[in-house]
């Protein structure tokens, strides 16, 4: 019979009885743990007095128990959020988020679509001019470039659930009583507090970037943009069916509605655990992740929850400015501040431009104001018609294929060769606007521009969050979102100002602006593409 020496927890507890109960009872003797390697007992007191000898039978080898008390002694294992929701995988619960930040795409859609649709309407109704058209789209997108940043400290500070609730409530409400406004000062001071609520929308897509896989977050995060898509067709639809009966107030009731729908559900979803852990909160981080496994039917990593920098807590503020122009980020910065300024300067320029020029019939008759006769009275005023409608649905029908085929190289190309070229696409596609050429060729030449233009912006969307840790990621979203707001400023002047002057100066500002995108998107010093999310700021 083999002898060996008792070790780990079990021989702890056993001796820490027998002194508990030899400190009481001084007639128990001590325990000694012997081994008989050695072919003989040998006590380990110092003396043979009072002790108790315990022979153990070992029916394992030596060596499996050498392997025991390593494992004993070695530190438990740890995971990060990262590798738990790349365990826990895609399942019921991504499926429900991605429907509720879908719809929270589909109403954004249709407040910012609702623009182009309302312009030509209040042009007739109020006797606009072509600067005052402009101003209805610019103070949506001023209160957006007002709030976006705002948001993102709200977001990184207090969580991105408590940011969605409040932006999409504000949207709603600002958004159901600008129907009602009396004059022009009136709805341009009630659609901006509609911008400062839509501002926030972008945060979503930091919520549900923190919950994909990472092998599925870019397809993901791509797909959603076909809400977006959604979205817009069924605002165009809507308008088709509303203008013509009971015109752009009730419009603009309706629209609203989804909005309300949305902020319902979002009470069903949970923060971001890695919000929690950012925030020092691992508790409610591993619910938050232990709720998902449940819910998907996986289980969690073993181990105990930390952060991508191990044991150590990132103490630094979060949700600050100075980060981002701090020297690890400064010129991804600055170069994505390019990007989406680009980004929404062209996409928003193509939608605007487009009731512009199919109000013209095509690009021949839109080279000059003196072109256009003037109505002798606002009767007479050119609404947009049945067929106009149709051929806009037809061009926001564009976002739908070149998402897919976003989706597709993505993950091939990886996320800046990808930008680029569907800039320069929709650069070519422009710049051929300037042929004086049929409707049919023109609205498909818009086809394209719109398509490729939608996949670069989605994909910057992918881009943004992935290049961020979580302690700045709202933050740097938020800013980024800020300067797209400045280019959806300029769009609605150069598609409803310099169009009117000049066709050709107008469509040639769009090409241009997207063809320093794509040469931004290209200098970007890091390529996500693989790339695990950070959750504290020491990634550069």
């Amino acid at each position: 019979m083999e002898k060996l020496f008792l070790v780990g927890k079990e021989a702890q507890k056993i001796r820490q009885a027998h002194l508990d109960d030899h400190s009481n009872h001084s007639h128990l003797p001590n325990v000694s743990f012997i081994s008989s390697n050695s072919g003989r007992y040998q006590d380990l007191d110092e003396d043979n007095r009072g002790t108790l000898r315990v022979d153990v039978v070992n029916p394992y080898p030596a060596s499996s128990l050498e392997r025991v008390e390593g494992d004993l002694n070695q530190a438990p294992p740890t995971f990060t959020v990262d590798q738990a929701v790349d365990q826990i995988g895609f399942g019921k619960f991504q499926l429900k988020l991605s429907c509720l930040a879908g719809f929270a795409w589909m109403a954004d859609a249709m407040e910012m679509m609702i623009l182009s649709i309302l312009s030509p309407a209040l042009k007739c109704e109020w006797d606009l001019n072509g600067w005052q058209q402009a101003l209805v789209t610019t103070v949506v997108f001023c209160g957006m470039m007002m709030s976006s940043a705002i948001w993102g400290k709200i977001s990184d500070r207090h969580g991105r659930r408590v940011e969605l609730l409040l932006c999409s409530f504000i949207t709603f409400y600002y958004g159901l009583i600008s129907a009602g406004a009396p004059n022009l000062w009136w709805l341009l001071f009630l659609r901006c507090f509609v911008g400062i609520g839509i501002g926030g929308s972008p945060q979503s897509v930091t919520l549900y970037s923190e919950f994909l896989p990472s092998k599925q977050r870019a397809k993901c995060l791509v797909l959603t943009e076909v809400f977006w898509a959604l979205g817009s067709c069924f605002e165009v639809l809507l308008a088709l069916f509303v203008m013509p009966t009971l015109g752009w107030r009730w419009l603009l009731g309706l629209s609203s509605l989804p909005l309300l729908v949305f902020d319902i559900a979002c009470l069903w979803m949970p923060e971001s655990a890695r919000f929690f852990m950012a925030s020092g909160q691992t508790r409610r981080a591993y619910d938050v992740l232990e709720r998902i496994a449940k819910e998907n039917g996986t289980t969690m990593p073993p181990g105990e929850l930390v952060s991508d920098a191990g044991q150590r807590k990132d103490t630094t503020p979060r949700g600050r400015f100075a980060d981002l122009v701090g020297p690890d980020f400064r010129r991804t910065t600055f170069l994505l501040w390019i990007i989406w300024l680009g980004n929404a300067f062209s996409y928003y320029g193509v939608v605007l431009m487009t009731t512009e020029l199919l109000g013209a019939g095509d690009t021949c008759h839109v080279g000059s104001q003196s072109n256009i006769p003037a109505a002798e009275c606002s009767l007479e005023c050119r609404m947009l018609t049945t067929a106009d409608y149709w051929d806009l649905l037809w061009t926001t029908i564009a976002e739908f294929p070149a998402l897919f085929l976003t989706a597709v190289i993505i993950d091939l190309l990886g996320r800046k060769r990808t930008m680029a070229l569907e800039f320069v696409v929709y650069s070519v596609f422009v710049f051929l606007l300037c042929i004086c050429t049929s409707r049919v060729i023109m609205t498909m030449f818009l086809f394209v521009a719109r398509g490729f233009i939608s996949g670069a912006f989605q994909t910057a969307y992918v881009y943004t969050p992935e290049v961020y840790p979580t302690s700045m990621r709202s933050i740097g979203l938020g800013m980024c979102s800020a300067m797209a707001r400045i280019g959806a400023i300029l769009a609605p002047f150069n598609s409803q100002v310099v169009l009117n002057y000049s066709v050709y100066a107008a469509i040639s500002i769009y090409g241009t602006v997207a063809l320093l995108a794509a040469g931004a998107s290209m200098l970007l010093p890091i390529e996500t593409k693989g790339r695990e999310m950070k959750d504290t700021r020491t990634v550069q």
